[in-house]
């Protein structure tokens, strides 16, 4: 099963890391470490003057080819010199979590020039008119090479799925206000926990009827219950499932994550959804951060360029309330609740440890913590702005190269998802797991539209408004 455990960080697959060395030998932590340090350089450089969008540089809006050719005239040293640094950021990370950079190098610089291509692809000025969103063309272009021509597998050392989103979520933080985290939070935890609760009861109940082991069941149930391919590895290391079966468990989830990339944004512009709404029902619907993301990030752009209520922000602000404050904060409590049942109902774990209510802490993303702080940070430096000032200075020089950064961020993730994914592998999976899992997916799906476009739709139109 190559295809999922390329997108797994290697710290993940083992036993906890734990004490005071997760602070540089996490995936979660380098993500915050790096995300908030390019919040803190941005925020440095405003104070004084300055600005970082310099390095922030995007490709330019164009209609015409001779148009982008002299935007990438004029600013050939600015892409030169971004590239350079995400590379050198990129590689100390990756080497203090045992990668050697030199295979980093090549799949980084592929990644970066298709990631290009695909940004400017976006910034055609038909570009929606065709539905060439950055996320799905990336997405596409990615599974086309991947099941195509085909990569050297060495070039997978560079695409990082869970990396690059766990930074862009970071980075995503300096553009949503803390007051709204606060204002909508609360709703999002709830819809979320109602979501969770119901979508393992369904898979782990339509598993074990299947004749599925009951920690096979449990693996698949939280993978579609709450983050997909970190809550199945989280879950299976605590109720001592096999290697194969959290391997089968990924497979399946990354599979309804693709497909749900396609579905859920037309389905929701077909529906006529607001963005905010679009946006919270993806949140609930979508098994893993980076594919809702780019679900996400593709339906605000749908909904804005078919004139339905809301802005592409809203979209991406709801699913992330939705997905990282609601549903990823419960990957702790399901490895520490469900590690406890395997010990003393499911003829004890493979080791005979008792687990530790610590396991909550250690098991809980950390990236969360990044995207709390970029926010509480932003919004304390803005909070003493007006309204003309924050328009003409903070946003522009601030805000906006932050959003440009994560917007980088995303796109290596949503390019790395079809690279690293080989749909011939994930065949292997099995019927049976397969069919639980769809049985969540089905209420999962309805009853997140539900939640979103009924119960709570209120706080979803108005987000950020």
């Amino acid at each position: 099963m190559h295809s999922p455990v390329a997108a797994i960080p290697a710290d993940a697959a083992t036993q906890p890391i734990t004490g005071w060395r997760e602070l540089w030998l996490k995936e979660d932590w380098w993500a915050v470490w790096l995300g908030l340090g390019l919040v803190a350089a941005a925020y440095a450089l405003f104070l004084n003057g300055y600005s970082i969008k310099w390095l922030a540089v995007t490709p330019a809006k164009w209609s015409t080819p001779l148009q982008i050719a002299e935007h990438f005239r004029a600013n050939s040293i600015r892409y030169v010199v971004q590239f350079l640094l995400w590379l050198a950021i990129f590689s100390i990370a990756l080497r203090a979590l045992g990668y050697r950079a030199r295979e980093f190098l090549p799949g980084f610089a592929l990644l970066y020039l298709l990631s290009i291509a695909i940004f400017t692809l976006g910034q055609w000025t038909q570009a929606s008119h065709y539905n060439l969103e950055p996320p799905l063309v990336a997405l596409v272009l990615g599974l086309l090479i991947s099941n195509g021509a085909g990569l050297p597998r060495r070039l997978d050392a560079a695409f990082r799925v869970e990396f690059f989103i766990k930074i862009g979520i970071v980075l995503l933080g300096a553009t949503l206000p803390f007051t709204l985290i606060v204002w909508a939070g609360r709703v999002a935890i709830l819809q979320a926990s109602i979501v969770s609760l119901v979508t393992f009861a369904v898979i782990f109940l339509v598993g074990s009827r299947l004749g599925l082991g009951p920690r096979f069941a449990a693996v698949l149930g939280v993978g579609g219950a709450v983050c997909g391919v970190s809550a199945a590895i989280a879950v299976s290391a605590a109720v001592g499932a096999r290697k194969q079966e959290a391997s089968v468990a990924i497979a399946t989830v990354i599979l309804w994550a693709i497909v749900m990339i396609f579905v859920l944004p037309f389905a929701a512009r077909a529906l006529g959804l607001p963005a905010g709404v679009g946006g919270a029902w993806i949140g609930t619907s979508e098994f893993a951060d980076a594919a809702g993301l780019a679900a996400a990030e593709s339906y605000g752009r749908m909904a804005v360029s078919a004139g339905l209520p809301g802005t592409a922000d809203q979209a991406s602000f709801a699913f992330t309330l939705m997905k990282v404050v609601g549903r990823d904060v419960w990957i702790g409590i399901w490895a520490f609740v469900l590690a406890l049942v395997a010990t003393t109902r499911w003829e004890g774990s493979q080791n005979g440890d008792q687990p530790r209510a610590a396991q909550i802490w250690w098991r809980f993303p950390k990236f969360v913590i990044g995207f709390l702080i970029a926010s509480l940070l932003i919004t304390a430096v803005t909070s003493h702005s007006s309204l003309s000032d924050y328009n003409q200075h903070v946003a522009p020089s601030l805000v906006a190269p932050l959003k440009d950064l994560r917007t980088w961020a995303f796109i290596f993730c949503f390019l790395s998802i079809g690279l690293t994914t080989r749909i011939r592998e994930l065949a292997y999976a099995g019927v049976r797991p397969l069919l639980a899992f769809t049985a969540g997916v089905l209420v999962n799906v309805a009853l997140g539209y539900w939640l979103s476009v009924h119960v709570f739709a209120s706080h979803w139109i108005n987000i950020a408004r």
